[in-house]
């Protein structure tokens, strides 16, 4: 770990946390992950960022000798449920080590996974692997398209109800919509209440035709605030369904070589590139070419269907076991190189420190020695 200058006065942990998590979103991650702040206070201040992939014993020593103020690991330190955090637990250790040394912990993990860039784009870089797209893409929230008729002078009570309901959110932007006016008609019968024009009689009205769209999710809030705010007893609108889309973000990243190699000359490129500490491991014809490569940063043979049905030509991830692996050979491409989960998710650590730093302008360094479990090795 290298040592850094003083940080600037004011960054708190709060704000280490709030970078982490607009490049990361927690929505993003799997149901049953567990990202996010897991022990410290939002005002304390950072004092400094240590970034690892695992937080051991080692990485706790570090921390609490150079005096950072924040941990930001990539695997959840409580990930699987637990009873107790007391102090002779091994987790309980380390959470017991953090608070006491004013050290706030937060994970970023399947988000970080999915998002772009991610994991698999610091991955995909490292390699050499360029224009890359998501194996598996995360579908965008489904949106609904709301077309509601409302006179002039009441667009804007009508339009920002539905804003308030969360509607017209694109991206980065909120309060989108679009407007063009036209003339809406209408007779009001015996029963009815209307707000302008008279019973029996045919009324014309300049109104305005608003678009907007709206996770379908928010479907009930949106029509019920369209409702309360328009001044029409009977409103006119129509709500369409639109299209699932697939988006840049997701699981793994499919890419090319910028020149076409072996599948020899690539696992050693691959070696050298990540410096496992136990070497890497490759199955296919050696002398296969390869010109399209597809990643997953740490375990991801649930992916190698799906990345044969895209033509690749090798998979590089991790914890590859044996029946998958001669499985997938014995019907052809990719070939797959196992090149481990700590050595295929360490390239994110240089990737979120140069974040943090660019974000806040504070000290972070990254723990290099590897958090591998695998410690010992040997070739005979």
């Amino acid at each position: 770990m290298q040592s850094e200058p003083t940080p600037e006065a004011g960054v708190t942990v709060g704000d280490v946390v709030g970078v982490v998590e607009r490049a990361y979103p927690p929505a993003l991650a799997e149901s049953w992950d567990a990202v996010g702040l897991v022990c410290g206070d939002r005002g304390e201040p950072a004092r400094g960022i240590l970034v690892c992939v695992d937080v051991t014993d080692a990485v706790v020593d570090a921390a609490v000798e150079s005096g950072v103020g924040v941990v930001v690991a990539h695997h959840p330190l409580l990930m699987r449920g637990v009873t107790s955090l007391a102090a002779d637990t091994a987790k309980g250790r380390i959470v017991h080590r953090l608070i006491r040394n004013g050290i706030a912990l937060l994970s970023a993990h399947t988000n970080a996974d999915r998002a772009r860039p991610g994991v698999s784009d610091a991955l995909a870089e490292r390699l050499g692997v360029l224009d890359t797209a998501p194996i598996e893409p995360k579908p965008v929230a489904p949106l609904d398209k709301w077309v509601v008729m409302v006179p002039e002078g009441n667009v804007e009570q009508v339009s920002e109800a539905m804003f308030a309901a969360g509607a017209g959110s694109i991206g980065d932007y909120r309060d989108c919509s679009w407007t063009v006016v036209g003339t809406g008609q209408f007779e009001a019968q015996e029963a009815a209440s209307p707000t302008i024009g008279e019973i029996g009689m045919r009324t014309h009205v300049d109104e305005a035709r608003v678009e907007m769209v709206a996770d379908r999710a928010i479907r009930a809030s949106v029509l019920r605030a369209l409702r309360n705010a328009h001044p029409y007893e009977e409103p006119a609108f129509d709500v369409f369904e639109l299209a699932d889309m697939d988006s840049d973000i997701g699981l793994g990243r499919i890419g090319s070589l910028a020149e076409p190699t072996t599948l020899r000359e690539f696992t050693a490129t691959v070696a050298r590139a990540l410096g496992n500490p136990w070497g890497i491991r490759a199955a296919g014809d050696p002398d296969m070419p390869v010109r399209t490569v597809a990643v997953c940063g740490g375990a991801g043979d649930s992916l190698i269907e799906r990345v044969r049905g895209l033509g690749v030509d090798v998979y590089v991830t991790a914890d590859l076991r044996h029946h998958p692996v001669d499985e997938s050979l014995r019907v052809g491409a990719p070939a797959l190189i196992d090149a481990g989960h700590w050595a295929t998710e360490f390239p994110w650590c240089a990737q979120v420190a140069a974040l943090l730093r660019s974000e806040l302008g504070t000290p972070v360094a990254v723990f290099e020695p590897p958090t591998d479990p695998f410690g010992l090795h040997s070739f005979g």
